[in-house]
């Protein structure tokens, strides 16, 4: 069984901009680097067409144009093309190639093997969509006096005042109209909308997903909205498209420990925040702890540590070794993984997604270079049963805590994973669940470094693999007898 599709996410309105193209104009050099060896879905970030009238806002913002001016400092009006999750139609943005530059870009990529993912927002829509005309009984309504006394959380439409868009825990932003998850027609609506979706690509990234899940929306918007329906938002709108494309791929980004919520109701994979936050800011420990959750759940979710929303990981570790580390980490487990553009190169500069422009950052060859024999090796890793190892040390030295290991079986076909999480040495004994070791010589080759180690199948079975590993350092190790010998690779 594969673990999980492997996503580049690509800021397509900065990339097509370097590249001086459209999607259709792309040529095939291009599509080869942005789907190395291991990648099987791209998610062309931003496609849709923006708003004229988010994008005045934007412009509008002193704190915002402030922002975006420390990322680019010769900023002019130009590069700021609004927030690309400020959608005013679900239409391809004619400046990246239109509707027939994104068939273009499917068919290049499928002819790689690889599927195509874009955005859907189902919060909230751009303040002059079309819908705010002529369909406002999708919006949450608010009332003349609200207009009055909350003007930064509701706007006027004609006769209509319409709630801005928002979440429980920030206020609400500024260029986005809120839609009402328990309108049947937005219901109907959104089933359109992702079923035109589905006909140009092969799944979608939500934004957002959980605010549209009943308890959270009616916590949000309470008297506002009407009573609650007896089915999810999302349990209606994903049957309808899983109808008519069964194969569609759903991916959340979700919060708040409810990715196993929205799992039930359909979707695919879920984001892994609490994977991402214990990785790069707690212990091995609260790390290990995380990947005890049941196997069906881990395998329903996303693993990253960066995407367009949170820093560049170069940026907030101590070291490229830290940031191998949390790739070996990622690339490794059961779920889908996320790669974000530039973050094999070691950029460290977070985009605004309102940005159609960004700054030229230096490329680490050698960074490059890991990720590309990482993403390569994980796809033959990543297959079969996987399980969480224990480790064991000794009184004097009880730096195995600092280690992350896990392994995977395929058949005759097994490989460990070892990952020491810390700034400093460790060292322990690694239990492996496998009870057929005992009796031949392993031969353990290490896909990353080149290494190769022979070890006695009884000292493994009765004490555990001794590992030695510096600050950062990571083992990825394929296992065969020498009966197998090379019929492992």
């Amino acid at each position: 069984m594969s673990a999980g599709p492997v996503v580049h996410e690509i800021n397509t309105a900065a990339w097509l901009r370097e590249l001086g193209a459209t999607l259709d104009q792309v040529s095939d050099t291009e599509w080869d680097r942005i789907t190395p060896a291991g990648v099987d879905t791209v998610w062309l970030m931003g496609v849709w067409e923006r708003s004229p009238a988010g994008r005045a806002i934007a412009l509008d913002s002193p704190s915002l144009v402030d922002e975006l001016r420390r990322v680019l400092p010769d900023l002019t009006d130009d590069d700021v093309l609004g927030s690309a999750y400020c959608i005013r139609r679900y239409e391809v943005d004619a400046r990246f190639g239109g509707r027939d530059g994104l068939a273009a870009a499917r068919a290049a990529l499928a002819a790689r093997g690889v599927r195509l993912m874009v955005d859907f927002v189902p919060n909230h829509v751009a303040p002059d969509h079309p819908w705010l005309v002529e369909h406002p009984d999708r919006f949450v309504r608010g009332t003349p006096d609200d207009l009055v006394h909350h003007p930064a959380a509701f706007l006027a439409v004609g006769d209509a005042v319409i709630a801005r868009g928002r979440d429980p825990y920030f206020p609400p932003w500024p260029d986005v109209a809120q839609l009402d998850a328990f309108s049947p027609s937005l219901r109907a609506a959104a089933t359109d909308t992702l079923l035109d979706i589905a006909s140009q690509a092969d799944g979608v990234r939500c934004d957002m997903a959980m605010l549209m899940l009943t308890d959270v929306f009616a916590r949000t918007w309470g008297g506002r909205v009407g009573a609650a329906p007896d089915t999810e938002y999302w349990a209606d709108v994903i049957d309808a498209v899983r109808a008519v494309h069964p194969g569609f791929l759903f991916v959340a980004e979700a919060y708040w420990d409810l990715e196993h919520a929205l799992q039930q109701l359909g979707f695919d994979h879920c984001y892994d925040k609490r994977l991402y936050d214990r990785l790069l800011h707690e212990s091995p420990a609260s790390v290990r702890g995380h990947l005890c959750a049941d196997l069906a759940y881990q395998r329903g979710l996303v693993r990253f540590t960066e995407n367009h929303d949170e820093p560049r990981v170069a940026a907030v570790t101590a070291s490229h070794d830290a940031v191998r580390a949390a790739a070996v980490v990622v690339a490794t487990l059961p779920g889908a993984t996320l790669w974000h553009e530039g973050q094999m190169a070691g950029w460290r500069t977070r985009l605004p997604v309102f940005l159609g422009r960004r700054p030229h950052e230096p490329t680490d060859a050698d960074l490059v270079a890991f990720h590309e024999r990482l993403l390569a090796a994980a796809p033959s890793i990543r297959r079969g049963d996987w399980a969480l190892c224990t480790t064991s040390g000794w009184p004097d030295d009880p730096s195995h805590d600092q280690l992350l290991t896990w392994c995977w079986r395929d058949g005759a076909q097994r490989h460990l994973v070892v990952v020491n999480d810390a700034d400093r040495r460790a060292a322990g004994r690694v239990h492996v669940p496998w009870d057929d070791l005992a009796g031949s010589t392993w031969q353990l080759d290490d896909l990353l470094s080149g290494g190769r180690f022979d070890r006695d199948g009884g000292e493994i079975a009765s004490d555990g693999l001794f590992v030695q590993l510096p600050a950062w350092g990571v083992h990825l190790l394929r296992w065969a007898s020498p009966a197998a010998g090379d019929d492992q690779a």
